[in-house]
């Protein structure tokens, strides 16, 4: 089986993962000519890091990145607070990852593309698919470079203005605010401590500032402000300009301008995921505002989700894609759509982030089932230890291509790969011990949960 995936940014590349450690012939293609650079998507949820953990990167995502700063909120040039987004929470037994992460997009993009190359897969940049036709068995696609490629399944991970999808015919569902924009930026500011966030407004409208949030890896910040004429060129001059007006003069001086853009909020929704063997994911399927670092994080959650089910190839497997993640796409939208009025409304909660931006929570669950734990809920973590005593956590045996099954003291020892026995206390040979699973799975002696590949409850 081959797969062609176009576009290379966040979710092309982990469904690029996902495929070729399951030994799947996988094409990544990008119109672009050289890989960007930028913070953009800077902020990663926790349950986005329990997928990097399973596909081998969280290491190297958790080394190059940093914790969610302390923000030093100026008012009239004097300091008036400090103040986090969310709390620092300490990992539970079943959570390892509880606190959102920040690292900039393209540091996040290289450690996935290293791990693409130790499958032997590379990104083909400069490379466009600029049509394609399928059947019942085949998709058959023309590329920029004149190749035609033929490939069971063709995947859109291609952004907002996806061919894939326009070629399709998918309605992009939703509006572009033309009210609001922002001027975003990566720069470097002399006189700012780096370890420290920071906010500059007036005091008599305090939400309407501009903000600098440190990004790790050097000494650059994330610059954002509101505009309110389109028409600025994004340049080291303007945001200098608003840094003056802001904080005033001489508190900062920018240099080193990397990335910058003016931005408008899109909030808009696929009708559908999927057309035959072509699937959508990722900002071709949905694209969010900023506010509460959704995007991303849900275009790599498309990518986990639709991996393991095209190499399955069942259609009913096939068939859940669409219905769990766009379900899943529009509750992230509304989050987003909220906390985004916040900012417009001035209200000064628009800086705080709860439990429903983590995306732990996410579920396919059928909603009329109201039990603790069901099928469609995520997988909770929980220590082990082995009848040598040897401590490992739930995560590290689910980790990999493959389902697991969960046993909760079972009558006769398991002999299947893939299975896990475990026990309430004194593990003997082939079980672990683990109270806490049984607390966090709500199991009861001979239950068995069947665990998917992307760790949710089957």
């Amino acid at each position: 089986m081959t797969v062609l995936v176009a576009g290379a940014g966040p979710t092309g590349l982990t469904l690029a993962i996902e495929l070729a450690r399951r030994g799947i012939a996988v094409r990544l293609i990008d119109k672009a000519t050289q890989y960007f650079e930028g913070s953009r998507g800077d902020g990663l949820q926790p349950r986005t890091l329990e997928v990097f953990d399973d596909l081998g990167v969280v290491d190297e995502v958790l080394r190059l990145g940093r914790s969610l700063p302390l923000m030093r909120v100026y008012l009239d040039g004097k300091l008036a607070d400090e103040r986090r987004m969310a709390p620092i929470l300490e990992p539970t037994p079943d959570i390892p990852y509880p606190n959102a992460w920040m690292l900039g997009q393209s540091r996040t993009e290289q450690i996935l593309r290293d791990k693409l190359a130790e499958y032997g897969v590379r990104v083909e940049l400069d490379t466009e698919i600029v049509g394609f036709t399928q059947n019942a068995d085949a998709v058959t696609a023309e590329l920029s470079t004149g190749e035609t490629v033929q490939a069971q399944y063709l995947v859109g991970a291609d952004g907002g203005r996806s061919f894939v999808r326009k070629h399709l015919g998918i309605a992009f569902e939703g509006t572009t605010d033309e009210s609001i924009r922002m001027l975003l930026g990566d720069v470097a500011a002399d006189g700012l401590d780096h370890e420290y966030g920071y906010w500059f407004a007036t005091r008599d409208n305090p939400m309407a500032g501009i903000a600098l949030t440190p990004l790790s890896g050097g000494d650059q910040f994330q610059f954002g402000a509101p505009l309110d004429d389109d028409q600025v060129d994004p340049s080291l001059e303007t945001l200098q300009e608003r840094v003056d007006q802001y904080a005033g003069p001489g508190v900062a001086k920018l240099r080193d301008l990397t990335w910058s853009t003016v931005w408008r909020p899109n909030v808009r929704l696929a009708a559908r995921f999927r057309v035959g063997r072509v699937f959508i994911a990722g900002d071709a399927a949905h694209v969010h505002p900023p506010t509460g670092g959704q995007g991303l994080n849900t275009g790599v959650q498309d990518a986990y989700n639709l991996g393991w089910k095209l190499a399955d190839g069942r259609e009913e497997v096939l068939a859940t894609y669409e219905t769990e993640r766009r379900t899943n796409a529009m509750r992230v939208l509304g989050i987003s759509e909220e906390l985004m009025q916040k900012h417009v409304d001035g209200e000064e909660s628009a800086m705080e982030r709860g439990e429903n931006t983590r995306q732990l929570d996410v579920s396919y669950r059928d909603l009329s089932d109201t039990r603790p734990i069901a099928g469609g809920d995520r997988a909770p973590d929980a220590p082990l230890v082995d009848a040598r005593g040897n401590k490992l956590r739930l995560f590290d045996l689910f980790r990999g291509a493959h389902p697991t099954l969960l046993r909760f003291t079972p009558t006769i020892p398991s002999t299947g790969e893939h299975t896990v026995d475990v026990v309430r206390r004194d593990a003997a040979d082939g079980t672990y011990t683990s109270p806490e699973a049984f607390a966090h799975y709500h199991a009861a002696d001979g239950d068995e949960l069947l665990i998917r590949p992307d760790g949710y409850l089957a």
